[in-house]
C-alpha cells in the first residue's frame, strides 16, 4: 500500500522529470489518478493533464492484424510540457527595438542616463512609438542576459546597494535650529526652494580641497563649488557667492553638524532658515547623498581635489542638472528648476 506524499508543495509548481518517472511507474501498477495524486502531491486533474500530455497511441502489427495501444510515455510527456513553455512567453521584441537599444547605449556611455532615465526621457519627448521601445523592466532584462554591450557592472547602483538602517541618535548637541522643527512643506517637497548641503571629501588628510555641494529638495538641482578646505571659513566665503547667484531661490537650508557648517546660521540669516540633522543621520538629507554618490563616481574618495579644477566641477555639475529624473517626470533638473524660479 502506498503512503502518501507528506511533502508540502508549493502551489502553482510544476511537475519535474522526477515526479514524471514516478507517474509513469505507478500507473505502469494499475493505480488510480487519484491514487498517484496523493502520493505526488497534486491535485487529480494535474495527473490526468499529465497522463494525456504524456500518452502515445502505438499500433502493432501481429499475425497480420493491426493492434492499436496507448501508453503513457515521461519523457515524452517532459518533452511536450518543455515545448509549451518556449511557446508561452511573448515573443521578444529585441530585434523590432535595436534603434532604440543603440539609442541607450549611445546616452548611458556618453550622458551616464540609467536604464529608467533613458526610457522614461524617450517617452516624454517622443522619440520613439511603444512597438519602437522597451520598458524599463525589459530593459534590465536584456542587460542581465547579457544581450547589450552595457553590462551589469557598468550598473554602478545595482552593484553597490546599501543595506544599512540609519537610527537618529537623540540627546545629541546640534548646531542651530534642529529638523525637528523644519516645517511640513519643506519635509513633503511641496514648495521649492528648500535645499540641503554636504561637502565631499577626497583624501582624508584634513588640507586638501572638497566640493561643497547643495541639493534643492524638489527639483534636484545641484548647486557645486571647489573650496579650498572643509571648515567654516571656505563654506562662508562660497556660500557668499552663492548667494549672489541663487540668494533668491533659496528659502531653507538643511545642514549636518560637521564644524564646517558652525557659521552656516549666521552666514545665511538673512537669507533663509537653516535646519540641521540629528548626529550621525545623513538619511535625513537623503536627496543630497545621494547625488554625493553620483558625484563620487567622477571623484573617488582616493582622487586628491587639489588635482581637480573648477572646469571639472562645473562639467560634474552640469551634467546632474542634465540628466531625466523620474521623481520629475523624467523632466531635467535644470528644466524643473527654471521652471520653478525662471532662471
Amino acid at each position: 500500500m502506498h503512503q502518501q506524499n507528506t511533502i508540502i508543495r508549493k502551489k502553482g509548481q510544476h511537475l519535474t522529470e522526477i515526479e514524471r518517472g514516478r507517474i509513469a511507474s505507478l500507473h505502469e501498477l494499475e493505480c488510480s489518478n487519484r491514487q498517484i495524486a496523493s502520493i505526488i502531491g497534486v491535485s487529480p486533474q494535474t495527473i490526468n493533464n499529465e497522463i494525456n500530455r504524456g500518452t502515445v497511441s502505438q499500433v502493432k502489427k501481429v499475425n497480420n492484424k493491426l493492434i492499436y495501444s496507448s501508453s503513457y510515455f515521461p519523457d515524452t510527456a517532459q518533452t511536450n510540457y518543455e515545448n509549451n513553455r518556449l511557446r508561452c512567453h511573448r515573443p521578444s521584441k529585441f530585434n523590432q527595438v535595436k534603434p532604440f537599444l543603440s539609442f541607450f547605449v549611445e546616452k548611458f556611455k556618453d550622458n551616464k542616463w540609467s536604464p529608467d532615465a533613458t526610457v522614461g526621457r524617450a517617452r516624454v519627448d517622443g522619440l520613439f512609438t511603444s512597438e519602437e521601445m522597451v520598458s524599463t523592466t525589459t530593459l534590465y532584462k536584456y542587460i542581465d542576459r547579457q544581450l547589450l554591450e552595457i553590462k551589469n557592472i557598468d550598473l554602478v547602483e545595482k552593484t553597490h546597494r546599501s543595506t544599512k538602517i540609519h537610527i537618529a541618535k537623540k540627546h545629541r548637541r546640534t548646531l542651530g535650529r534642529s529638523i525637528e522643527e523644519r516645517p511640513s512643506h519643506i519635509n513633503n517637497r511641496e514648495r521649492f526652494g528648500h535645499f540641503e548641503i554636504d561637502t565631499v571629501v577626497g583624501k582624508r588628510n584634513g588640507n586638501e580641497s572638497v566640493v561643497l555641494t547643495l541639493t534643492e529638495r524638489q527639483s534636484r538641482f545641484e548647486i557645486m563649488r571647489l573650496i579650498d578646505g572643509r571648515d567654516a571659513d571656505s563654506v562662508d566665503y562660497a556660500m557668499e557667492e552663492i548667494k549672489l547667484s541663487y540668494g533668491r531661490a533659496i528659502k531653507s537650508i538643511t545642514a549636518d553638524n560637521g564644524p564646517e557648517f558652525a557659521n552656516l546660521e549666521r552666514t545665511m540669516s538673512d537669507t533663509c532658515d537653516v535646519y540641521f540633522t540629528h548626529p550621525y543621520t545623513s538619511s535625513e538629507r537623503g536627496t543630497n547623498e545621494v547625488h554625493n554618490r553620483m558625484i563620487r563616481r567622477e571623484l573617488p574618495k582616493s582622487l586628491s581635489l587639489d588635482t581637480v579644477s573648477p572646469q571639472t566641477i562645473s562639467v560634474i555639475n552640469a551634467h546632474l542638472n542634465e540628466l531625466p529624473r523620474k521623481q520629475l517626470g523624467y523632466k531635467k533638473p535644470q528644466e524643473a528648476f527654471s521652471l520653478a524660479c525662471g532662471y
